[in-house]
């Protein structure tokens, strides 16, 4: 159940510290900074004003978007947080006026992205452990 969620301009340190959490687990924060972060536009899924849950970072490059690091806390998954926020950032790339967003997703999550009509664009690949395929929609 959603409990006031608010999507909001998050600061780098918050970004950090979730995509740290969910993505690099015993890692320190340095693995999980982009060299482009300064660049880019980054949101969060905010609870009661305060709690941090789900995070995105968005880049724009020249009229083709994509975003990176998107991660929700594994406590708060599966309650649409992560649907709120990637409606968002679709939202956020048309009003850019994007021509397409795209991203790198772990296969796990493609049917996520596909429900956003988004589609596999390229073979996949290996890495950290996981396997990944380029994920692409046209605005």
């Amino acid at each position: 159940m959603l409990h006031q969620p608010q999507i909001k301009a998050a600061d780098l340190e918050t970004i950090w510290r979730i995509r740290r959490d969910v993505l690099f687990p015993g890692h320190n924060i340095e693995r999980v900074k982009l060299k482009d972060d300064q660049e880019g536009t980054h949101l969060a899924i905010f609870l009661n004003d305060a709690e941090p849950v789900s995070v995105i970072s968005l880049f724009d490059r020249s009229g083709i978007c994509q975003f990176r690091k998107f991660a929700t806390l594994q406590s708060h998954q599966g309650k649409g947080y992560g649907t709120l926020l990637l409606d968002r950032v679709m939202i956020l790339a048309k009003d850019m006026s994007a021509t397409s967003i795209w991203c790198n997703a772990r296969t796990t999550a493609r049917t996520l992205y596909e429900r956003f009509g988004m589609q596999p664009a390229g073979p996949t690949r290996k890495e950290n452990g996981h396997i990944y395929i380029k994920m692409e929609k046209h605005l």
